[in-house]
């Protein structure tokens, strides 16, 4: 084991291996704070940075923050990772692929430069070095990737910024669930997926989500897919039974015993999968997985020991989930960046901070990257905090966020954004909802000359009959 030292201002800071020093070289967090993993000040968060940025990049490959031997995610890390893509910067340390990494995003050719590197980029190569960017270079580096992904609609595309719609409801009444997208219909969202978290994980409960939201599509003709966000195993079954599924929904994490957690393993993954793509649903393309991630999930699960039986920091186990994430090849992948609470992110600058990294890191590992923007009640951000880091990741070309009437959502009680804040970034930004789904609402007539979608009354359109009909 490699330890790792750096001298500030008279003082010799020492790293015992590479996790320490990733953990130390965090943002502040309190997630990692709760671990016992985290810097003991600023200065030695400074130190480790520096020490960070001196790290060659194969020794993250000879060097696994989590031990082979002992998990699913770091042999797919390893095993399925890229040399020849990697052999352009192979040579280079973290510090350096900060560098090359904003040299490559101010050239015309960005978007196919990263694509072609992206592959030889493990999670904790990646992690690492988004530990030593500003909030402007993430912000820069993500907006020259380019990541697409299709299934009825397009996400992905530059320019664009599409939402799910999420209409849950506490009981799981239609008519509650039919109005809640009534509304964000009429305020352009659902681009991306109707998507409802149920009150249930009964699988009568789920078919009948399912058989709601696919009348809906079919009715009005909606270019969209749906999702009932049951677990993996739930929608296998409905699979097997011939209920309407268009993407197969599951939570995942960065350690094989946090997934274990949830109960799947990777190869559960991979079937579910193949079996939603075993439906040829989808009309633009094939992406048929749907999977959330958040910091300190492993954390929470008490899942996050790596080599050494050392902690690793949440941010670098949150970004191992998107080595799953990327091989599933998925259509949607968002981090839920505040909704665990403030045990892991407690405030308003550090919930911005997670959201910029979680979105860098998973859109430059090639995933249609998305994020929940969202705290809890008992975490100190407020929905200022909110409306700043949606218009960066706006900025940054995320590709899609989550909405839910009023921004509250009532059933699993945390605070999102609101359809109309979809609304404001759309504009002030000059972004559109998916292709075929801006197309769609122009055959309404919602979209307003310049392309701008235009707010409707409800008894005005042709949706009215949606809640009526239930």
């Amino acid at each position: 084991m490699t330890v790792y030292h750096q001298r500030i201002g008279g003082t010799n800071h020492t790293f015992d291996g590479l996790v320490d020093l990733l953990a130390k070289a965090t943002p502040r967090r309190s997630g990692d704070e709760l671990a016992g993993c985290a810097a003991h000040s600023d200065a030695e968060r400074a130190a480790a940075q520096w020490a960070l940025a001196e790290v060659p990049l194969t020794m993250f490959l000879d060097d696994p923050v989590v031990p082979y031997e002992t998990d699913e995610v770091t042999r797919l890390i390893i095993d399925s990772h890229d040399r020849g893509a990697f052999q352009a910067i192979s040579h280079l340390t973290v510090g350096g692929l900060r560098d090359w990494l904003l040299d490559a995003a101010a050239r015309p050719d960005a978007a196919a430069v990263l694509a072609v590197v992206s592959p030889g980029l493990t999670p904790e190569m990646v992690a690492a070095v988004s530990k030593l960017m500003r909030n402007q270079d993430l912000i820069a580096v993500a907006r020259a990737v380019e990541v697409r992904a299709g299934f009825r609609t397009t996400v992905g595309l530059p320019g664009t910024l599409a939402t799910r719609l999420q209409p849950n409801h506490p009981t799981d009444d239609p008519r509650g669930i039919a109005a809640a997208v009534l509304d964000g219909l009429l305020l352009g969202c659902g681009d991306a997926v109707i998507g409802i978290n149920p009150a249930t994980d009964s699988p009568q409960a789920t078919a009948d989500l399912l058989h709601l939201l696919d009348e809906v599509r079919r009715r009005f003709d909606i270019p969209t897919q749906s999702c009932v966000l049951s677990h993996v195993t739930t929608t296998l079954g409905l699979i097997e039974t011939g209920a309407p599924v268009d993407l197969v929904f599951q939570s995942i994490a960065g350690t094989e015993g946090a997934n274990s957690g949830f109960g799947v393993n990777i190869s559960l993954l991979r079937e579910a999968n193949e079996a939603g793509r075993s439906l040829r649903r989808g009309t633009v393309g094939d992406n048929v997985m749907y999977l959330e991630t958040g910091q300190g999930s492993a954390l929470s699960a008490e899942a996050h020991l790596g080599t050494g039986g050392k902690p690793v920091d949440q941010q670098t186990l949150e970004t191992r989930a998107y080595a799953v994430a990327r091989d599933l090849d998925p259509l949607l992948v968002n981090t839920v960046v505040g909704f665990i609470g403030p045990e892991y992110l407690y405030d308003g600058k550090q919930i911005i901070r997670a959201g910029l990294e979680d979105h860098f890191c998973g859109k430059l590992l090639g995933l249609p990257m998305g994020v929940d923007v969202c705290y809890t009640n008992h975490a100190e951000a407020d929905q200022d905090d909110m409306d700043t880091l949606l218009t960066l990741l706006g900025a940054a070309g995320c590709a899609f966020v989550i909405a839910v009437p009023g921004a509250d959502d009532v059933m699993l009680g945390y605070q999102s954004l609101a359809y109309h804040d979809v609304l404001y970034a759309r504009k002030v930004l000059g972004l559109d909802p998916a292709p075929e789904f801006k197309a769609w609402l122009d055959r309404l007539g919602m979209l307003s000359p310049d392309g701008r979608v235009l707010p409707v009354e409800p008894l005005s359109s042709p949706l009215r009959a949606l809640v009526s009909a239930r």
